[in-house]
């Protein structure tokens, strides 16, 4: 082994030491001039004011004209006022406004508007939670980079967009708030529930069945989910009381894959799981809320029940949903339950595999699927009701995105799906909104002008589903309206109807809407001729859904949204999904009958009827189903 030279290892040590040194130095005496935050470029990446910043004409970013020989730190000693003085633009969310700086995010502005937005990535742009939907201004932002590569439209992800041009008015909405959604089901608060779950405790330890999976923790808990594809209502149920410990709900994080079913196919086909990662994130994000609220932890949640339309659900279970979009319309899942290699379309999977916070022992169970887009809900539907085992028929309108219609008795049944889209929803409606605090939900015509009634008694903003019903029903009746959309005033293309709202409806609109209440008459019109019935000859028509439930059934009649059944024999069941998930949680007796039930039940495509198109054609008009069909 060589020797060290002892002298000459000193010298070369003392010259990294003043080098070192000299380095020192150099950087105090610039860190007393150069700004920490002026990069090797002289632009500028601090997040909040500076007079010394200034816009760049070509390219992004902001350009930092500070000399280097003057103690930078002044430009920041500035009364807010100062430093905001040359800045007019505002940033809103949730009916909150903040004044803009340069260099910050959405994210960043979210912060200061106090609006919850998503993240577990902290704010890298992995985890892709954090989407906000850019109302106004999105020509005032640094342009997407890699890590959106995902979105479209108006869709950014709030930890990427950097706000860039301070001039111009910025709104964004998150992808996870509540509307008006009807969480619960309407039936007799004083009734017991059926009680024979899957889940039991004994002698210390949680079985599964005949499986122990966990000690006794002190709550034996199970999830009720209903996925549609607007909104998602979560209830918290204990096993040992069948009572309902919470209730969750919120919009469907996934708006931005689209509005409607085939939207949402064919997005899942170009960016598969960024779907379902923003609502098992969203799930998760209510589990722990639920945890901290109820004071217990997720590990004492031991079954998870789903009901959802055949997209919403088979995403969430990880399943590829492209042959849904495709003729015969039909999930993978029902093609191999028709091929012989499937004994049912439920479904069945841990939560650990689909990323859930649960026991991780806990297992996912989906109700069966009835056939094509009629799905795991309209299951669940079933399952809230009795169904008479005398000859009386009823039928089951569950409205959405996509109606679902079920006529018959014990002895058959027929069901259909109506692709509605989202009109009624507020999608492509001028003014038209969901059902948030603000939405004008029924209008009255005195003559002169529309009275109005909006949720929470609220500044009107626009029209939900109930208040465009309650518009066209008001606007016949007075003669305002032909039924095929046509204005009193021939040449008339937008009506205003709360001029001093600035609230209007177009011939777009009222065309929109026809086309969207024309699939909703199809799917009963055509049922109820298959099986062989008049409206008359319904014993109870089953109304399922939020929206039908805040619907005004003479409206609804008048224009042809709804069979003209008697309103006597209408009944509202509210959240009928949430409700059926429910008993199937408590209910090994019901799980299996309904899995038995949805065998004999006939399905028809609308789209096949000899006659569709002439049935479609009357149905955009609005007026009254015929009573003889």
């Amino acid at each position: 082994m060589k020797k060290i030279d002892k002298a000459e290892y000193e010298k070369r040590l003392n010259k990294i030491t003043k080098i070192f040194e000299g380095l020192v130095v150099h950087a105090d005496v610039q860190a007393t001039y150069r700004c920490p935050y002026k990069n090797r470029f002289d632009h500028c990446t601090a997040k909040f004011g500076c007079r010394n910043q200034r816009k760049i004409d070509e390219g992004t970013g902001l350009l930092c004209v500070g000399d280097d020989k003057l103690d930078y730190r002044s430009a920041w000693e500035t009364e807010e006022a100062d430093q905001l003085s040359e800045f007019h633009g505002t940033v809103t969310s949730d009916g909150k406004v903040h004044q803009l700086t340069p260099g910050k995010t959405i994210f960043d502005y979210a912060d200061d508007l106090e609006v919850q937005v998503p993240t577990s990535c902290f704010r890298t742009g992995q985890c892709h939670e954090c989407i906000v939907e850019i109302k106004r201004g999105m020509d005032a932002l640094q342009p997407p980079n890699e890590a959106e590569a995902f979105l479209r439209d108006n869709y950014r992800l709030a930890c990427q967009a950097v706000v860039l041009d301070v001039d111009k008015d910025i709104e964004f909405t998150t992808l996870r708030r509540t509307p008006r959604i009807l969480t619960h089901a309407i039936t007799d608060d004083n009734e017991t529930p059926e009680l024979n779950p899957r889940v039991s405790h004994r002698d210390g330890a949680v079985y599964y069945g005949d499986e122990a999976i966990d000690r006794y923790r002190g709550h034996l808990y199970g999830l009720a989910i209903d996925i549609g594809t607007t909104t998602v209502v979560a209830n918290l149920v204990d096993f040992e009381t069948g009572k309902t410990v919470s209730v969750s709900s919120f919009e469907n994080p996934q708006r931005f894959g689209g509005s409607d079913i085939m939207n949402r196919i064919s997005y899942d086909g170009e960016f598969q799981g960024e779907l379902r990662r923003s609502l098992i994130a969203a799930l998760n994000s209510e589990i722990m809320e639920m945890c901290t609220r109820h004071d217990f932890v997720r590990q004492e949640i031991y079954e998870i029940v789903v009901a959802g339309n055949t997209t919403m659900r088979d995403i969430f279970f990880k399943q590829d949903v492209q042959s849904i979009g495709q003729k015969p319309y039909k999930s993978l899942i029902e093609h191999e339950y028709r091929d012989g290699l499937r004994s049912t379309t439920s479904l069945t999977e841990k939560t650990r595999r689909l990323g859930l916070r649960a026991n991780p022992k806990a297992m996912v169970y989906s109700l069966p699927l009835i056939a094509s887009h009629v799905g795991a809900d309209v299951a669940a539907d079933l399952v809230s009701i009795d169904i008479p085992s005398s000859d009386e028929i009823i039928m089951l309108v569950d409205v959405g995105t996509n109606t679902e219609v079920i006529v018959g008795n014990a002895k058959r049944m027929v069901a259909a799906s109506c692709p509605a889209g989202p009109a009624f929803e507020g999608g492509g409606i001028e003014y038209g909104m969901p059902a948030y605090p603000g939405a004008i939900e029924s209008v009255k015509w005195d003559g002169n002008q529309f009275g109005y009634d909006t949720i929470d008694g609220e500044t009107p903003e626009g029209l939900c589903g109930s208040g465009l019903i309650s518009l066209l029903a008001e606007l016949r009746r007075n003669d305002q309206m032909s039924p095929k959309g046509v204005f009193a005033d021939r040449k008339q293309r937008i009506m205003s109807i709360l001029p001093e709202h600035g609230i209007t409806l177009s011939r777009d609109d009222a065309s929109n809407l026809a086309q969207a209440k024309a699939a909703n008459y199809c799917g009963q019109y055509i049922v109820l001729r298959h099986f062989g019935c008049v409206p008359e000859d319904i014993t109870t028509l089953f109304l399922a859904g939020g929206f039908a439930n805040y619907v005004n059934l003479q409206d609804a009649v008048e224009i042809g949204f709804l069979a003209p059944v008697p309103e006597a024999n209408v009944v509202k069941l509210g959240n009928a999904a949430v409700a059926g998930a429910t008993a199937v949680l408590l209910s090994e007796k019901k799980r299996a009958n309904i899995e038995a039930l949805v065998n004999n039940i006939e399905h028809i495509e609308l789209e096949t009827t000899p006659d569709f198109f002439e049935i479609f054609v009357e149905g955009c008009q609005f007026k009254p189903m015929p009573d003889a069909l």
